[in-house]
């Protein structure tokens, strides 16, 4: 990398050893701050002329360095570590990159000099009013570092990282602008300490360490961006969750297979050394690259000792790992030209894999270890992980602000990481910037399809629309239509996924068979799978991830769905970015939650006739970064509580209490049960709830009528570190002992109490009492494009409270999904009514089917996984009615054209689903009301 001097400019930029010293065009005075090429820009002289301190002319690689002048030792320290690397490193203290006149100067510096690369150890988001930054006008990546408030001892013990304020300042608004978060920076620490004041001044000083590998990832950026693209050695990753064969490369909403083959064939257009590969599911269930075992031991010894001696004490030898053969590692991997095409490894075994997913506890083996490692010396220049979302971000170590002790940056090291990433997904999106460093570029979700009544109860809407225009006509008649609406209902199985016993009177049966029927017609299921840089924005995608290849900027997004609303979301193929959480609830968002809680109560009221007692609110911080708060707004407003707003920022600055009787009702006891996600990104929100649950416990003017007279804790989750429930999203057998371990599991990930002072402590007992108390549970989904069927996780939440309370021994709580995904239609219901609609409008849809079974193995697969899902729900909390895996059995194994297509495209799905209704038979959770169906069950056992 060449060394680069700036010239001259008329006498006036004098190039010495120790830097530019930068002179004032109008009296040539030294800015006195300038001695290591700093300026401050665009500061006024005594003339009023600018100071100017930017290379004349461009000798080599420059490397922007920005910060405030008071962090002079911290930027000074990164001007010697880029100098290290082979940059030519120009520093530029601003006061604030929104400051007057600055972002106009730098948009002149950069056209004029353009950087290789900027590093930015600025606070906050610089976008001005109509939305541009200063870092628009570079194509170089721009790295932001963060200058920690806490002590360096503190931060090496912390397993959050960085504080709230910190993680706010220099994470999350900086995303905003399309920076990728490079590190922490420097701590502070006490300088010399003043004997007559017995006093030591806090500063921030610089970590040569973090320094070293801060400049390490900048420079391999560059390194990427310097290589001509035939030269370049890609590794492209597929996930390998939930680790069962016919479920390799899984991917939210993505046909992660496809998308490689395209990719392929799009990157070798751009000059790339790629070779096609057809039938790559096949492919990579058989083929194998492989590793010697002692080239690993040696790239091992470069690890941190901690981490040595924890994957030894964990794994044991390397030879243990059943990946290990004949004196070599054999991943599952396959060359395309240049490059590599992989399966992540299996971070733990198969058999504890949904517990280890988001468990930052947990060391990887030895192989998943290996893997990255034999990246690393394979030369690769980035890594291309294909879809949301593996197990590298989710390894053990700290939250943010990573330590070379930490594996996602021990396995990575300075490696570029480019993460197409669905759109809707900001929270996985952001564990994937915060902690590995990705470009995370959002890719469209699957489009939507219409639903359509079902062919089986299309006569029952011949009835229900006779019914309707019957009013005034012979009485006779309307008796009539009434014994037939609800025999098809009946026969349908429709009264018992609505609860509605032969007794409920027909002006309240008639009504809530009608609504159900109306809601199939009007709902929406995603058809077929996405492929990365396809369909309407495919171009805007295509041409980010060659940007991110070619080691340039890739402009910043929002992140949200574009089916509920989220306009602004597209174009797709820009790097994502999430809210800031100390503005959640918006007032818009807190609007909607008031609308949210109305229509819980009134379903609640609709089924008991009285308001809930006690109601768990399952919160996760993906959703809450979507919509911006909604369903925390909900919980604040059951529980008669108010966000208050800072008018000047919007920021949230603390709350109200509503009085009942501007409430017009009870104040519903609420417990909050929130995700690892949520608590490590809106653990203000906890702070809040709990500091306003403690001002109610006051309030002794309510008396009776207060559920939160007595102060205990109410906000609870994983322990710091911890994320998911630890349930396997399918048993492997339908036992009463594997339903009481998933709820030992469900309670164990619930067990730490989030308090008003930012603490979490373990109270065990406290969340026992909080369910033991609760008559209902609501869960709220706000994303149209997916279901509860779609994904494991929630059956692990949704069905995983149940199988809690009957470990306990208690009452099962009415469980409701709120469904948000029409804003102004919000709709709760009981969890078996949601599923049996799922079920209709998409699982057992032949529409949706068809749109499968164009996507080959990722199709089948995701077949495979619906009924796996259902199956979570019938055995954790009883919820699926036989007749529902009546209709996806007919769907599915039923019929002959699906069988041939998983049989030729994906085998080990086929297998797995004729399994899987093979063991639910077996274990009574689904007893077939069909004769063919229990003949052919009875022939396959």
């Amino acid at each position: 990398m060449r060394q680069g001097r700036p010239r001259c400019r008329a006498g006036r930029d004098r190039a010495t050893g120790a830097g530019v010293r930068t002179l004032c065009r109008a009296c040539g005075r030294r800015d006195r701050s300038s001695g290591d090429r700093r300026l401050r820009a665009p500061a006024r002289c005594r003339r009023g002329a600018s100071r100017i301190g930017w290379p004349a002319a461009c000798a080599g690689d420059v490397l922007s360095l920005l910060s405030r002048s008071r962090r002079h030792c911290a930027g000074r320290c990164a001007d010697r570590g880029a100098a290290r690397k082979g940059f030519d490193a120009h520093g530029v203290f601003v006061t604030s990159l929104k400051a007057a006149g600055v972002a106009d100067w730098l948009r002149a510096q950069f056209a004029h000099c353009p950087p290789a690369a900027i590093v930015n150890a600025t606070a906050f988001s610089a976008a001005g009013d109509d939305g541009t930054t200063p870092f628009d006008a570079a194509l170089c990546p721009v790295f932001q570092v963060a200058l920690s408030t806490a002590r360096r001892e503190d931060w090496a013990l912390s397993l959050r990282g960085l504080s709230p304020g910190d993680l706010a300042m220099h994470v999350v608004l900086p995303e905003v602008d399309g920076r990728l978060f490079a590190g922490v920076v420097s701590f502070k620490s006490p300088g010399e300490r003043d004997p007559e004041l017995q006093f030591a001044h806090l500063a921030h000083r610089p970590d040569a360490e973090r320094v070293a590998a801060i400049a390490a990832r900048v420079a391999a950026w560059h390194r990427l961006a310097s290589k001509p693209a035939q030269k370049k050695q890609l590794a492209l990753v597929l996930s390998n969750y939930p680790g069962r064969p016919h479920q390799i490369a899984h991917a939210v909403g993505l046909d992660a297979l496809a998308s490689v083959e395209a990719l392929l064939a799009d990157l070798a257009g751009a000059g790339f050394d790629l070779a096609p590969v057809r039938s790559l599911g096949d492919v990579l269930l058989h083929r194998r690259l492989t590793w010697d075992v002692a080239e690993y031991r040696t790239a091992l010894s470069s690890l941190p000792l901690q981490l040595q001696d924890d994957l030894a004490r964990a794994w044991g030898t390397p030879e243990d790992d059943p990946e290990c053969r004949d004196g070599a590692f054999h991943f599952s991997a396959v060359q395309s030209g240049k490059s590599i095409i992989a399966v992540q490894p299996e971070r733990g075994e198969v058999t504890h894999r949904d517990a280890d997913y988001h468990d930052l506890s947990r060391t990887p083996r030895h192989a998943y270890v290996a893997f990255y490692l034999w990246l690393r010396q394979q030369g690769i220049d980035a890594v291309v992980h294909i879809g949301a979302h593996g197990t590298l971000e989710w390894l053990p170590g700290k939250s943010v602000a990573l330590s070379s002790a930490c594996w996602p940056e021990a396995l990575t090291g300075d490696l570029p990481v480019v993460y197409p990433f669905i759109v809707n997904d900001p929270g996985e999106a952001a564990q994937a910037k915060r902690r590995i460093g990705a470009v995370t570029i959002g890719h469209l979700p699957p489009p939507l399809a219409q639903a359509a009544v079902p062919e089986g109860l299309r006569s029952l809407e011949r009835l229900l629309d006779e019914y309707s225009t019957a009013d005034g006509l012979d009485p006779a008649r309307r008796q009539r239509l009434i014994a037939a609406i609800r025999d098809e209902a009946r026969i349908a199985g429709l009264e018992d996924d609505l609860s509605l016993a032969a007794s409920v009177s027909a002006a309240e049966a008639i009504p809530q068979i009608d609504r159900f029927v109306c809601d199939l017609k009007e709902s929406q299921f995603g058809d077929g799978l996405h492929i990365f840089g396809q369909g309407a924005c495919g171009e805007a995608e295509r041409a980010a991830l060659r940007d991110a290849l070619a080691g340039r900027r890739v402009a910043p997004g929002p992140s949200g769905s574009p089916w509920r609303g989220r306009g602004d979301v597209l174009p797709t193929g820009r790097n994502l970015f999430a809210v800031d959480p100390r503005a959640v609830p918006t007032p818009s968002a807190h609007a909607q939650g008031v609308k949210l809680a109305e229509e819980l109560l009134r379903r609640h009221l609709q089924d008991h006739g009285d308001w809930p007692k006690g109601l768990v609110v399952d919160l996760w911080g993906s959703s809450t970064m979507r919509t911006a708060g909604e369903d925390f707004a909900m919980a604040l407003h059951l529980a008669g509580i108010a966000p208050r707003w800072d008018h000047g920022s919007g920021r949230v600055s603390g709350y109200d209490i509503i009085a009942p009787a501007e409430l017009g009702r009870p104040r519903i006891d609420v417990t909050l049960r929130v995700s690892g996600l949520f608590r490590d990104v809106f653990s203000g929100l906890a702070q809040l709830f709990e500091a306003a649950a403690e001002a109610l416990s006051e309030r002794c003017d309510e008396a009776d009528e207060n559920p939160y007279r007595e102060r205990i804790s109410r906000v609870f989750g994983p322990r710091p570190g911890y994320y998911g429930v630890g349930i396997a999203s399918m048993p492997d057998v339908f036992t009463e002992a594997a339903r009481e371990a998933a709820g030992e599991a469900w309670l164990s990930a619930s067990s730490w109490a989030l308090a008003s002072d930012g603490e979490m402590r373990p109270d065990r007992a406290g969340i026992e009492a909080r369910l033991a108390a609760a008559d209902s549970f609501v869960h709220t989904q706000d994303l149209p494009e997916t279901d509860l069927l779609l994904a494991a996780d929630y059956a692990a939440h949704e069905a995983g409270i149940a199988a809690a309370a009957r470990r306990l021994g208690t009452k099962v709580p009415a469980l409701y999904h709120l469904d948000a995904t029409r804003p102004d239609r919000p709709h709760a219901r009981a969890l078996t009514e949601e599923i049996s609609r799922v079920v209709r409008v998409r699982a057992a849809n032949p529409a949706w089917i068809a749109g499968m079974m164009r996507h080959g193995f990722r199709g089948a697969a995701e077949i495979s996984a619906t009924l796996e899902h259902m199956a979570a729900f019938a055995h954790l909390a009883g919820a699926v009615p036989p007749h529902l895996f009546d209709l996806y059995y007919d769907a599915t194994l039923g019929n002959d054209e699906v069988r041939c297509f998983m049989a030729r495209e994906n085998p080990a799905a086929l297998a797995a689903i004729e399994t899987c209704f093979s063991r639910l038979h077996e274990a009574s959770l689904w007893q077939t009301r069909r004769n063919s169906i229990a003949a052919a069950l009875q022939e396959a056992s």
